[in-house]
């Protein structure tokens, strides 16, 4: 039950990105967006960890080459996704995201040698196969948009792997902290400086929307898997996506095509299957 509830903040969280996203890309470019999240996300998390009974202690790391590796890959993968956000319906984006943990069982299998087991190539296969139901490849449904989804879903895999082995001996609190850095002179390297200031009340206010929610949805994440095993947690991770469609024809009027929920259900079963097998006997 706590992780539900933790997980509740979580869909909350990630809804509030995508909406803070799509009400104010079109008024501020996709750097700016992401340096301004990180901008704003690293006074709240130096402020947390000065309030935490570890204090600044826990951010001690000998691994900052690796803290750079994972936020490169989070960068550009948040990058794909934003760029992704204002081109393609929301549930579609979400589905698309989704497939983030197959393309790890592929990435780890040909980066980090683990074995390929029966059920991962067929958890492989139903990803895949949802991947083709969400894209629609062939139809003049799939163009960039599609794209731009599928290669932060990529990215974001190889995200999930630096994160893996960061874990080994960092903190949460630890690896949070030097995102917010790091993505905050990775952002502004990209835009060329400093964003620009929102002008009005109503962005700025979607701004902070977007850093809070983005902090909140990596925090909520994290506390649900320390009260239950991911393979509890992933399964209401995947509310999103209906939840994220309801959203989409509430309030962007989105059709709601049975040919996503349909591929979403398949990404889910993939991930399924490679969670449930890879536990230990």
């Amino acid at each position: 039950m706590r992780a539900a509830v933790w997980m509740v903040g979580c869909l909350f969280s990630f809804s509030i990105m995508a909406i803070s996203g799509r009400e104010i890309g079109d008024t501020l470019g996709t750097a700016e967006l992401l340096t301004w999240r990180s901008l704003i996300g690293f006074p709240i998390m130096a402020l947390a960890i000065a309030l935490s009974p570890a204090g600044f202690s826990q951010i001690r790391t000998t691994r900052f080459p690796l803290h750079i590796v994972r936020n490169l890959f989070h960068f550009t993968g948040q990058y794909c996704w934003f760029f992704a956000l204002g081109l393609i319906p929301l549930a579609q984006l979400f589905a698309l995201e989704f497939t983030s943990p197959i393309w790890v069982a592929v990435l780890a299998a040909l980066l980090l040698g683990e074995r390929f087991t029966i059920w991962k190539v067929l958890a492989i296969a139903f990803g895949f196969a949802g991947v083709l139901f969400v894209a629609q490849p062939g139809t003049g449904a799939f163009g960039p948009g599609q794209i731009w989804a599928l290669s932060s879903a990529v990215f974001f895999a190889c995200q999930m792997i630096a994160t893996k082995k960061l874990t080994e001996t960092e903190s949460v609190p630890c690896i949070l902290f030097y995102m917010t850095i790091f993505q905050s002179f990775i952002g502004m390297a990209v835009h060329g400086g400093l964003p620009s200031v929102p002008q009005d009340l109503w962005t700025l206010s979607w701004v902070v929307a977007l850093a809070v929610g983005s902090l909140c949805a990596h925090f909520c994440l994290t506390q649900a898997f320390t009260y239950a095993d991911a393979s509890l947690v992933v399964p209401m991770d995947f509310f999103r996506l209906p939840l994220i469609a309801l959203v989409g024809v509430t309030f962007y009027a989105e059709p709601l095509d049975p040919l996503i929920l349909a591929g979403g259900a398949l990404i889910f079963l993939g991930n399924f299957i490679n969670i449930r097998m890879s536990r230990p006997a």
